[in-house]
């Protein structure tokens, strides 16, 4: 009879960040001011925090380590991640995973509606191969950035398996994390997203990743600019609020057949 070794750690915080830039109006919390992530990134670190990618961590745990692990992720691929996250970030001695949104590449956050231009340019293909070439781990956004779990079953395909394998041919690297877009991922594009040649995906979640919890939908904590570095790691060791995760994932199967209809008609909800 095998007998499997209980898991040496009890949680894993990981963080989703968007934009490192200062940002006005309703969006303002998915941008992180470069300053502001120095700060949270170094108070991360002197509380003791491993700082690196979602990757990483999962391939640490699971070889036993002790370490006090953190997974730094963002979402997206702005402009600005080349240019004040890679910086910023190497100062602090951490890496990171960057989730690209392939078919927005070289244009504009289109998702973003009217406040799209608040958040500037995506990353060039050149520029996400600066990325990569400094150490940070590339992972997959979907094609275009709508939510998954809403989309007929070869479109969900499409979105997965041909992002994942343009980021691989034009980078030349092994692309093993993804990131559902929104969040938004049900049994079926997990499914998808694991035959794509993934092996692990990030939600939002809004809580603690926890042993034997799925590897296809680990959760995450937003920081946003109004955390101080004391704040971000008050926020790291306690998890957040218990209630609001569990009240999205009860509301998740009646949200999403909303979301469908109103697919149908040509909207996307989000």
């Amino acid at each position: 009879m095998t007998v499997t070794a209980s898991p040496t750690w009890k949680t894993m915080p990981a963080l989703m960040y968007h934009s490192v830039s200062a940002v006005a109006g309703p969006m303002r919390d998915l941008a992180v001011p470069p300053e502001r992530l120095a700060e949270q990134l170094t108070a991360l670190s002197a509380a003791g925090y491993r700082l690196v990618g979602l990757t990483e961590a999962l391939d640490l745990l699971d070889s036993g380590c002790t370490d006090n692990l953190l997974a730094v992720t963002f979402d997206d691929g702005y402009r600005d991640f080349l240019t004040e996250a890679v910086p910023a970030l190497a100062a602090a001695g951490a890496r990171a995973t960057l989730y690209a949104s392939v078919g927005h590449l070289g244009a504009h956050a289109d998702w973003l509606g009217r406040w799209s231009p608040d958040f500037g340019p995506m990353l060039t293909w050149d520029e996400l191969a600066e990325v990569a070439a400094a150490g940070i781990e590339i992972g997959n956004h979907s094609l275009v950035h709508h939510p998954l779990d809403v989309l007929p079953p070869a479109q969900l395909r499409e979105e997965v398996v041909r992002s994942h394998g343009e980021l691989e041919q034009r980078l030349q690297l092994k692309v093993r994390s993804f990131a559902y877009p929104h969040g938004y991922n049900g049994r079926r594009v997990r499914d998808v997203v694991e035959a794509a040649g993934h092996d692990n995906a990030t939600e939002v979640g809004r809580r603690l990743h926890r042993p034997n919890e799925r590897r296809f939908a680990v959760p995450r904590l937003q920081p946003t600019p109004d955390h101080t570095g004391a704040d971000l790691v008050a926020l790291v060791r306690g998890g957040g609020s218990a209630l609001l995760p569990q009240a999205k994932r009860l509301a998740q199967p009646a949200w999403r057949l909303v979301r469908r209809a109103a697919r149908s008609t040509g909207r996307n909800l989000t």
